[in-house]
């Protein structure tokens, strides 16, 4: 099978190095990929925001299927272009995508099928916006209803920050996406991802994954794209993960389904673990970043079939095993990331590090010549195995510590909480 990656950050990068492990796999392609990928695939340097290069790269390299990776390209409607050229793919139609392409979406429909998730209010001007939040005071959390990188919430801990936040939406910090603004209630808990492939019908659950958002050490600073993650995440009991599937995963399929709009794909379910039982959060439309890199690296099965029959809505009778083992891996950035960054920067030391317990996915990176340079403001995924989450941390900061690269930093706490769990 030959398959195209559409994608350059981490997850693309593991997404396509468990995809080459594929018995199955004939050639891989990843477009436009990065400095990391292109020793296990070919690099196509392409737009992927251009949908008819895309179309036309598929059909000059002969491609027999397309996992598309982002965000943006899932909500701009890349899956259906390619889909409607004529080649299977991974991704999530552009009505069903707007699970994560709209706040506001995910809220009605939850609304409508008694998904349990936070109480909310949509605002499309500020004045209005702004007396919400005199009204019902802090703690509140604030989201551009589209898409903003993983940076467009805000969790404000006082009325002054919530204010600055909705005046950042209003004022276009995140373009169209802060066009119209989600309130919602600060909900109590440790949030937790789960992960589930969907072809329309069939439901087929993954693992779980904690992410660690805020930018600095003790979760402090600004929200990031995610600064690292470890899975699988135990503080999610059989009853909560029990709970989450059958109140808020499987009426979200269900009612896709009856609407006329039915999910194919990953369904990534962040969720708040409350004394009321698990809440939904929000959902993204595809891989979490970096969520895929630690799920890779545990998965023992073949993806490329699980993906495959996801995309055909084939899933039902496929299982996937993982294994028995925790994976944690810990983003390296560019300082100044995620404000202002500079590129170019030489990183030396990250080549050669891989063995069977660590690997090194890239994000923003690129190559010039036999250098290794930062292309971006999260720029390698050092992941790790261990039999704990303390094991696979101490293994992934060795990796950290061995790359040279004076203008990257990255928190030294990743997995901090399953770690004092594991303590006592």
């Amino acid at each position: 099978m030959r398959v195209l990656v559409i994608g350059s950050g981490g997850r693309e990068h593991a997404l396509a190095w468990k995809i080459a492990q594929s018995p199955l796999l004939t050639k891989l392609f990843v477009a436009p990929g990065n400095g990391g990928t292109e020793a296990i695939a070919e690099n196509l340097r392409i737009d992927i925001t251009d949908h008819a290069a895309v179309i036309a790269a598929a059909k000059a390299q002969n491609i027999d299927f397309v996992v598309v990776g982002p965000d943006a390209q899932v909500v701009a409607g890349l899956g259906d272009d390619i889909r409607a050229a004529g080649f299977a793919c991974f991704c999530p139609s552009k009505e069903a995508g707007q699970l994560e392409g709209s706040k506001s979406f995910t809220k009605a429909l939850c609304d409508e099928f008694d998904i349990p998730t936070a109480g909310y209010a949509r605002f499309e001007d500020e004045a209005s916006a702004l007396a919400h939040i005199y009204t019902h005071g802090a703690p509140i959390v604030i989201k551009a209803d589209g898409l903003a990188a993983g940076k467009g919430v805000t969790v404000a801990m006082s009325v002054e920050e919530a204010e600055e936040a909705i005046i950042d939406c209003f004022s276009g910090a995140f373009g169209a996406s802060g066009a119209a603004v989600v309130i919602e209630e600060f909900m109590e808990g440790e949030e937790v991802s789960l992960f589930v492939l969907c072809d329309g019908e069939t439901l087929l659950p993954l693992t779980t994954a904690q992410d660690h958002k805020r930018a600095f050490d003790g979760d402090t600073g600004p929200n990031t794209g995610g600064m690292g993650a470890y899975s699988p995440a135990p503080v999610m009991t059989e009853e909560q993960y029990d709970f989450t599937m059958k109140h808020i995963v499987e009426p979200t399929a269900r009612g896709l389904a009856q609407r006329g709009t039915p999910y194919q794909g990953v369904l990534y379910a962040g969720l708040m673990l409350t004394d009321q039982g698990p809440k939904l959060v929000e959902y993204n439309a595809r891989f979490g970043d970096p969520e895929t890199q630690v799920m890779m690296m545990r998965m023992e099965s073949d993806i490329l079939p699980l993906l495959h029959a996801t995309a055909t809505g084939m899933l039902k009778g496929h299982d996937v095993t993982w294994k028995d083992a925790y994976a944690l891996t810990v983003i390296m950035a560019t300082k100044g990331y995620p404000g202002d960054y500079g590129k170019g920067s030489e990183i030396s030391g990250a080549d050669g590090l891989d063995t069977d317990d660590l690997t090194v996915f890239h994000a923003g990176t690129s190559r010039d010549g036999g250098r290794l340079l930062a292309n971006g403001g999260r720029v390698l995924n050092v992941t790790a195995l261990g039999n704990s989450v303390k094991e696979a941390q101490d293994r992934a900061y060795r990796g950290v510590d061995a790359v040279d690269w004076p203008e990257g930093f990255s928190r030294r706490d990743i997995g901090w909480r399953e770690i004092a769990r594991e303590r006592t």
